[in-house]
């Protein structure tokens, strides 16, 4: 028997982003950072076809989260939901369906409770979700520079939660990216490092956290080993810690 709630990733890093949230028999596709046969060959690695896909929730218009959800969209016909600023910001041709999500308010989707939540990145118009069925909290939290008072509030009292831990600043202070990438990647609308996401997790309550996804690691700017010993000192409570990687993401992971 599935659990009432359950995610997956089909991959998490600068070349590519997607995930998967299942409730009930329904499963829903957050951002597709990859061409169309490329996340279909994710999904079948995890045991859903597209054609099993309910829509699909786009948080930003960067390629590695959107580079296939048009083409993704047209050829399965699938409702497509993001913010106005993110759709105005590409020219993504026609959608079979768009759903544009006004002014960051919550909405259902089969039953669903979906709520976007704004956050600082260097988009249009960015959003992450929180995701809420069956009296469980799943948040999806990647793609932001900075914890503002707002995203704190929304992330509270979770029972599963992925969060970026994208880069070691002194790995990307000494790397090879030219000084307006790394003034990007660590600045306030740019990701958030080992540091920052160890510093949230201080303040969030995180007793009910029953899985927590560190994800978006750098592949230039950090290493899983620098990640874990950022991370380590706070989620000694957390029930499990997995680690999201570029080619795999991770498996199934149920709430329940």
């Amino acid at each position: 028997m599935l659990a009432p709630l359950r995610f997956a990733s089909l991959g998490s890093g600068s070349r590519g982003n997607s995930t998967l949230v299942e409730w009930g028999a329904r499963t829903l596709l957050i951002d597709c950072g990859f061409s169309v046969k490329e996340a279909n060959q994710r999904l079948e690695r995890l045991g859903k076809r597209a054609e099993d896909l309910l829509a699909i929730l786009v948080t930003h218009e960067h390629a590695d989260h959107i580079k296939g959800v048009a083409t993704m969209a047209r050829r399965y016909d699938l409702p497509v939901y993001m913010t106005p600023g993110t759709y105005h910001s590409r020219n993504l041709g026609e959608l079979p369906d768009l759903r544009l999500i006004e002014a960051y308010t919550p909405f259902v989707l089969n039953d669903l409770q979906i709520t976007p939540v704004a956050v600082p990145h260097d988009a249009r118009e960015p959003t992450q979700f929180v995701f809420e069925y069956a009296g469980l909290r799943l948040g999806i939290l990647t793609d932001l520079g900075s914890i503002t008072a707002h995203v704190e509030a929304h992330y509270q009292d979770l029972d599963a939660m992925v969060l970026e831990a994208n880069h070691d600043p002194a790995m990307l202070a000494s790397g090879s990216y030219p000084p307006s990438l790394k003034q990007r990647v660590g600045g306030l609308w740019g990701h958030l490092s080992n540091q920052q996401a160890a510093g949230f997790l201080q303040r969030l309550n995180c007793a009910r956290l029953q899985h927590l996804v560190v994800a978006h690691i750098s592949q230039q700017n950090n290493s899983l080993e620098l990640a874990q010993a950022a991370l380590a000192p706070v989620t000694a409570e957390v029930k499990q810690v997995t680690f999201a990687c570029q080619n795999q993401g991770f498996d199934w992971l149920s709430v329940c």
